[in-house]
């Protein structure tokens, strides 16, 4: 078999999910992967769903993409580890509080439900912080993950509705509905969907940036941590496009370990640990919890997040009408998996979205290529 309904070029969780949309859907689909799948930026992620509010798209989207998952909250299977942990934004000052008072009206204007914390309250959901911090905003239903084995799970689902993972070869070139492999081999579709994460082989031209990233894990400490916390500080660190920088960032997983970031690094594409920006994020990490300092790491890694410059994710139709996007998701990929997918089957099957599709499609572009001269 070499002709398909929908070809993936990638089996990441973006490409996993796509192929379970377009499967379940009855659409012949075949999934392109060297590698294993679920084994690149996908299994470096923290697995953290969540919903972020840098701009309203990026608030409908993962808004929409977190409901898609809480719809398979009782399908997936115990491997994936998904646990309604919710998320504290920690404010540090005053200053961040009225962050804090902001992005609940924010959330609130979205039907999301939040509430807020004072120092006392935020102390009392977890001790383990350092005293004197002015409070947060807890996010209930906030959820993490084990990004591989979601990964796997929708790769299985899309395998059992007839869909076909073909491996060991890489796609390097693309054409009106045709894909050729680095054999010199080719597959045929009516449509392609790139998921190949920051794997620009196929597009070298499209403006995506990677973003290197640290995270470590602890032994096992059941109970010292109950929710996922984030500073805010974290929004101005990801907002940063030239400068290194790290932010507090600790999850707690179904284990007892905990996994602690996060760090941004720009130009440097070696997947070595930068053991000085490690040491920051950590110290950064037990500034916020200073019991942190006598936990054992068992081991570190790094990862690449893959930023658009508008920090939306690439999602639709390309000049090639037999050619569509679902990449630059940055660090939003785990959480925004399902509603991507569900967007492009949505074209596909020319069905009406549940959100507007419009903030994501690729030929914005062209748009911010005139506005940056």
């Amino acid at each position: 078999m070499n002709s398909f309904d929908v070809l993936i070029l990638g089996a990441g969780i973006i490409g996993c999910a796509c192929a379970r949309e377009c499967a379940q859907a009855g659409l012949k689909v075949g999934i392109v992967e060297v590698n294993i799948p679920g084994g690149g930026a996908t299994a470096a992620g923290m697995g953290h769903l969540v919903v972020m509010d840098d701009s309203p798209a990026q608030l409908a989207l993962t808004r929409y993409s977190r409901s898609l998952w809480q719809e398979l909250m009782t399908q997936l299977p115990p491997t994936v580890e998904y646990e309604n942990r919710g998320t504290i934004w920690v404010a540090a000052d005053e200053e961040e509080m009225a962050e804090v008072h902001a992005k609940q009206n924010i959330y609130a204007s979205a039907g999301v439900d939040s509430i807020v914390l004072d120092s006392a309250a935020i102390a009392s959901e977890e001790p383990e912080l350092r005293a004197g911090l002015a409070g947060g905003l807890l996010v209930p239903d906030d959820a993490v993950i084990y990004p591989p084995t979601a990964a796997a799970y929708f790769l299985a689902e899309a395998m059992q509705h007839g869909a076909l993972l073909l491996r060991g070869h890489a796609a390097v070139k693309t054409g009106t509905g045709v894909v050729t492999l680095d054999d010199g081999s080719t597959l045929t579709s009516g449509r392609i969907i790139l998921a190949t994460g920051a794997d620009k082989t196929i597009l070298p031209w499209l403006p995506l940036q990677k973003r290197k990233g640290h995270l470590a894990i602890t032994d096992r400490y059941p109970n010292f941590l109950r929710h996922q916390l984030v500073e805010l500080g974290y929004l101005k660190s990801a907002h940063k496009i030239t400068e290194d920088s790290v932010a507090f960032n600790i999850q707690p997983r179904t284990t007892g370990q905990l996994l602690i970031g996060s760090s941004r690094q720009y130009g440097n594409e070696y997947a070595a640990a930068d053991n000085a920006i490690l040491r920051e994020m950590l110290n950064r990490a037990c500034n916020y919890m200073p019991a942190l300092a006598h936990l054992s790491a068992i081991r570190v890694w790094t990862g690449f997040r893959v930023a658009t410059p508008d920090k939306l994710p690439y999602i639709g139709p390309t000049e090639d009408p037999t050619l569509f996007l679902a990449m630059g998701f940055e660090g939003l990929g785990i959480t925004n998996a399902p509603g991507a997918a569900r967007l492009l089957a949505d074209e596909f099957l020319n069905r009406q979205s549940e959100i507007d599709p419009t903030p994501y499609l690729p030929s914005r572009v062209a748009r911010m290529e005139v506005a940056h001269g």
